[in-house]
Parts: C-alpha cells; structure tokens; sequence
C-alpha cells in the first residue's frame, strides 16, 4: 500500500472510531510504530487529528462535545438528561439522553470502562448499569424517541409509571428493547 493511501485510510479509521493508539495503528497496516507516526504527522498538522496521551484522536469528535453536542445523535444535549459514556483512553462521551446512552454504549461495550446517568426525579449523578429505565411513558420530555429515563431505584420509578405509564426495565433489559425498536 502506497503511504499516500495509507494515510487516507488512517484518517477514516481515526474518525470512524475516534480514538486509537498508535500501536493499534500499527498493527492494523502491519507497519512500525515509527511509519505510523509518520503518517500521522500531516494529518495533525492540518488539525484533522489531536495527538493524544496514549493514542490519537479525531479532532471532529472533540469539537463536537466542546459545543455540547451528543455523541450519538449531535443534538444539543442538556445537562439533566446527560448520560456519560467513560471509555478505557480517559475520553468521556457524552449522549444527550438514556436512548442515546444506550445504543451508543452498544456500539463501543468492548472500550466501555463507567456509564453515569442522572436520576430523572432526583437529578442526582448514578451507575448507569444498575438504574432502572422507564420506557413508554405519557411523559414528553423533548428528547430522542422512544423516550429513556433512568432512575436510581426501582421504587422511584415503580412510583413514576404510576402517574405517567410506562415500563420499567433493568439496564441490559432496556438496551436489548431499544437496540430492537431502532433496527
């Protein structure tokens, strides 16, 4: 493969999975840690990549949660529906809800170190793999549909769905339902 092609293809993968190390690089166009750096150099001079601690990173992926947008829809996401998405390179992503969270953790579980939702009722910071996820409920909160809350415990939400409807499932649960409507 010619470097030239190389390098294109680099930055496509760069970007299409937003952050890699070098050695991964390496290992994927069978060269050295030495060509890729190489390689890298214009692309980070042109600011199409950041260098990163460990890796690089593709710079649109930054911007684009500087200007407080999802990561899996890039709509403006609003601080009390945030769900964070902590990846195994110190990178936080952030979805601008439960819905978004979720299929966004499907496509990266394997880099997934911590999710962190915040409770509907209560807008306090929670794991997000041991809330509880209403779906199907009276209440609109203007945000991705089907509509996803979390809430800490299952009582809370037993309680919601009493007033508002909807269903309530454990986290793997509600990630298989709303993987399955999305298809």
């Amino acid at each position: 493969m010619l470097p030239i092609e190389r390098k294109k293809q680099i930055e496509k993968l760069i970007c299409e999975r937003e952050h890699l190390k070098i050695s991964e690089l390496s290992e994927i166009f069978n060269v050295s840690e030495m060509t890729i750096h190489r390689d890298l150099t214009p692309l980070i001079d042109e600011g199409k990549i950041i260098k990163t601690f460990g890796g690089v990173t593709c710079a649109q992926s930054i911007q684009r949660q500087q200007q407080n947008t999802c990561v899996y829809c890039y709509r403006e996401y609003q601080k009390h529906l945030a769900y964070r998405i902590v990846l195994n390179n110190d990178i936080t992503e952030i979805a601008c809800c439960a819905h978004c969270g979720l299929l966004r953790y499907r496509q990266r579980e394997e880099r997934v170190v911590q999710l962190l939702a915040r409770d509907f009722l209560r807008h306090t910071t929670i794991n997000a793999k041991k809330a509880f996820y209403v779906l199907n409920t009276s209440l609109h909160i203007n945000c991705c549909q089907p509509q996803v809350l979390t809430f800490e415990w299952e009582d809370h939400a037993k309680k919601f769905t009493k007033g508002f409807g909807g269903d309530i499932y454990p986290f793997h649960e509600a990630l298989t339902i709303i993987y399955e409507q999305m298809i």
